[in-house]
């Protein structure tokens, strides 16, 4: 019996600098750090919580896990 690919789900990880930390609105969108692309959610996090627990220290700093794949095929 064949073995079923399962699709691509890919994570981008990012964060800034907010105007408000309870926002998801950045203060410079052109300065957001991209940390990477993600083939998979649990590596994604990995990085996102590497990150933010480097930057815990400033309010102001957010990192996200955005669902790419979600983006890419909304559809599914």
């Amino acid at each position: 019996m064949e073995e079923t690919e399962a699709p691509q789900k890919l994570h981008l990880v990012m964060g800034g600098k907010v105007k408000d930390p309870r926002s998801m609105e950045f203060q410079d969108p052109e300065s957001i750090h991209v940390v990477g692309v993600f083939s998979d959610y649990d590596s994604a996090v990995e990085a996102w919580r590497g990150n933010a627990q480097r930057t815990v220290d400033d309010a102001e700093m957010k990192y996200v896990v955005v669902h790419l794949h979600r983006l890419l095929t909304p559809d599914d």
